[in-house]
């Protein structure tokens, strides 16, 4: 089956959060996020994408369905929690373009989408004059009694992006698990960047 990738900004992805919602509770369920969400506040969380103009949805389409969603907007724009890192850091988070999540259907998985979802969110906020890209993720310990047999994490493909982990630079968030019987649990996140050269700009 043929898949779509496509490009949608701010009010343009309304039509398309209930399909978000439900991929990032199903895929987000998964290792490492381990994350045990509800559609409302996943309805609720993506809405803010949508009210911000220079925002980007990067949906993937096959056979009529949303079987991946990849997000961003304007650092400026995005919750103080993502915020705050940088300016603790001395970063004006102004200059940057934060990436959001990247949420795609098993079946989907190794198809290069992934690497749709980057090129065509870099190219929106270069588009805007961004040349300063980040984006958060989780951090767990390698022996962590959850982590899959043969699980293979998204490092050497976010290095293979140009995206690199930037010391100091981390978040913490506190999210309902699988394993945490309904409480939540703090996580940290680590920033990886990447800085255009003026040339490619």
């Amino acid at each position: 089956m043929e898949f779509v990738v496509r490009r949608l900004a701010g009010a343009e992805v309304l039509p398309y959060l209930a399909d978000a919602a439900r991929l990032r509770i199903s895929v987000f369920r998964e290792f490492p996020y381990l994350y045990d969400g509800d559609e409302e506040s996943e309805r609720g969380y993506l809405r803010s994408y949508a009210e911000c103009p220079q925002s980007v949805f990067v949906l993937a389409e096959a056979g009529g369905q949303i079987v991946g969603v990849s997000t961003g907007l304007p650092m400026s724009d995005a919750d103080a929690s993502f915020r705050e890192p940088f300016e603790k850091a001395g970063i004006d988070p102004s200059g940057w373009f934060y990436f959001g999540e990247s949420v795609l259907d098993p079946a989907w998985r190794g198809k290069g989408i992934g690497h749709a979802f980057f090129d065509h969110r870099e190219q929106h906020a270069i588009g805007l004059g961004f040349s300063k890209f980040c984006f958060c993720a989780v951090v767990r310990p390698e022996d962590h009694p959850l982590k899959p047999d043969g699980y293979r994490s998204n490092d050497a493909f976010w290095a293979k992006r140009g995206y690199v982990i930037r010391p100091g630079l981390s978040c913490s968030f506190a999210w309902h698990q699988v394993d945490s019987a309904g409480e939540d649990v703090e996580n940290e996140l680590i920033f990886r960047t990447r800085e255009l050269p003026a040339a490619q700009m």
